[in-house]
């Protein structure tokens, strides 16, 4: 007798079989879960880093030396006010019992302010040094870091750390350290050394307390709030001028783009017209040509033995050349209406503004509409010689250095540059034989390094050197090993011209009426 026997493993199989089901459903469960305390940890200090810049690939720099000399001045005028009130402190009694003379009171705390007059060239040094001025003043002279001038030294100091600092993450470094040590100092000042005593003696116990909360503590409490006010207020007014600067910079930037993308469509429109009536062009011209040609051959056969006929094919040719040289100049005349780059036309449409050329150098090198300062330098051997150096030449080493400032202000971080043309004439100007005739040379130089997250396409530095290879020349390109950049052209100047110059027809007169 057959006996059916049981088959647990086909049942096993289909348990199996329908797992995958359930695992594919459990990332939708997972999603469901609310994130962990140390993701929502993460996220909240990426966010914050984001706000504080961390990353970021800007940085702000002070437009210039007027910016610079503006804060010498600040510097000079919170030592008078430090001075004054310290005179003022000392009429009050509020130097009292102080075992320093009152000479280096004035000088600790007029030094004190210097830091600020370098608070934006370098303004986390100058948060760590006026904020180590006023330790050292808390711990000798505690009555002088309560003036008001100090107090807002300490304010200014730190909020230029914030809104000027170039590296943030050492900005968010040295502005923590800074205001744990100046918070414990300060609980450890009011809180512990001098407010204890006076607190003990008065209220010695519970029963003693005006309020609900002890004394000691309260006090204790009330210092820290008002110091966490005082730094995290400059911290956070700080930081929100710092971002609403590059705010400001990303703005005028995209308003550059937009700008430069609006010419280039204009540009690419311009060129997509001048395309379509080319081909217009084409076609006139060719219809006009072959009904000329086939006119003139029917004319050929025909001239002996029809003579109207073949007049009647002449005035044809006639009719249509006059129709075709009419409308090729209403074309070529379309064209020309069309300026280039924005530059003035003359009667006919075409561009008459003149190349740019070595006399629009010091124009260039005072432009100075985004704080860079720029310095122009003119060397001539023997003076004069900046004359002789041809337009296309002179061209040329007019964009190498509008090409070179263009990348100082968009590609780095430099606060000053120097355009150097150098024209040198003679044989002894260079060993290279193809400066045998002198040389004309422009330089740019900066102070800068690269500004992160700008490198451009490198199609500027190639037309550099694609000019410089026309004209046989020699170019430099790079980081100096002081600090800064270079771009340095040299071109070979031509045989100076030997020919005499032609003299005017007056002069000869001129000497025999003088003879006479």
């Amino acid at each position: 007798m057959a006996v059916a026997l049981p088959q647990p493993d086909s049942r096993r199989s289909d348990v199996d079989a329908r797992r995958p089901d359930v695992d594919a459903r459990r990332p939708d469960v997972d999603a469901r879960r609310p994130a962990a305390p140390s993701d929502r940890a993460r996220a909240a200090g990426s966010r914050l880093a984001d706000w504080f810049g961390v990353d970021a690939d800007w940085e702000r720099v002070p437009a210039g030396q007027k910016a610079y000399r503006r804060d010498l001045l600040l510097g000079a005028g919170f030592a008078v006010f430090a001075a004054l009130s310290i005179e003022l402190g000392l009429s009050m009694g509020l130097f009292e019992g102080i075992d320093l003379p009152m000479w280096l009171v004035y000088l600790l705390g007029v030094a004190s302010t210097v830091p600020l007059a370098w608070r934006r060239r370098y303004p986390l040094i100058s948060l760590v040094l006026v904020y180590a001025a006023w330790l050292g003043l808390g711990l000798t002279i505690p009555s002088a870091t309560m003036l008001m001038p100090m107090q807002i030294m300490y304010f200014v100091a730190m909020f230029t750390a914030v809104a000027w600092a170039r590296d943030r993450r050492a900005m968010l470094i040295v502005v923590s350290a800074c205001t744990m040590v100046m918070l414990g100092w300060v609980v450890w000042m009011f809180a512990v050394q001098q407010g204890i005593e006076t607190i003990l003696d008065e209220f010695p116990t519970p029963a003693d307390w005006p309020g609900q909360m002890d004394p000691y503590l309260a006090n204790a409490i009330y210092q820290v709030i008002m110091n966490v006010a005082f730094f995290g207020g400059a911290v956070l007014a700080g930081q929100m001028q710092w971002n609403a600067a590059r705010r400001r910079d990303l703005l005028a930037e995209q308003a550059v783009t937009i700008e430069r993308q609006g010419t280039a469509l204009t540009d690419q429109a311009v060129v997509t017209e001048r395309i379509r009536i080319a081909r217009e062009l084409h076609d006139v011209v060719a219809h006009h040509v072959s009904v000329i040609g086939i006119q003139a051959a029917a004319a050929r056969r025909v001239l002996d033995r029809d003579p109207a006929r073949a007049a009647e094919a002449l005035a044809t040719i006639e009719r249509e050349s006059r129709e075709g040289v009419t409308q090729m100049r209403n074309l070529v005349g379309t064209l020309r209406t069309v300026p280039d780059g924005g530059t003035s036309a003359g009667p006919d449409g075409a561009s008459r503004a003149p190349e740019p050329g070595l006399a629009d150098l010091p124009a260039l090198a005072a432009a100075d509409d985004d704080g860079l300062d720029t310095t122009y330098r003119q060397v001539e051997e023997p003076p004069g010689a900046a004359r002789d150096v041809p337009d296309p030449m002179g061209l040329s080493l007019y964009r190498t250095a509008q090409e070179a400032m263009a990348n100082v202000r968009k590609h780095s971080t430099a606060r000053s540059a120097t355009v150097t043309l150098r024209v040198v004439r003679g044989p002894e100007a260079l060993a290279d034989e193809r400066f045998a005739h002198g040389y004309a040379e422009v330089e740019v130089l900066d102070d800068g390094r690269p500004r992160h997250g700008t490198s451009g396409s490198g199609l500027g530095q190639l037309g550099i050197r694609e000019r410089v290879s026309t004209h046989r020349g020699v170019v430099e390109i790079g980081p100096r090993a002081i600090g800064g950049y270079r771009v340095r052209v040299r071109l070979p100047l031509p045989a100076p011209d030997t020919r005499p110059a032609a003299q005017p027809a007056a002069r000869p007169v001129a000497r025999t009426e003088a003879a006479g």
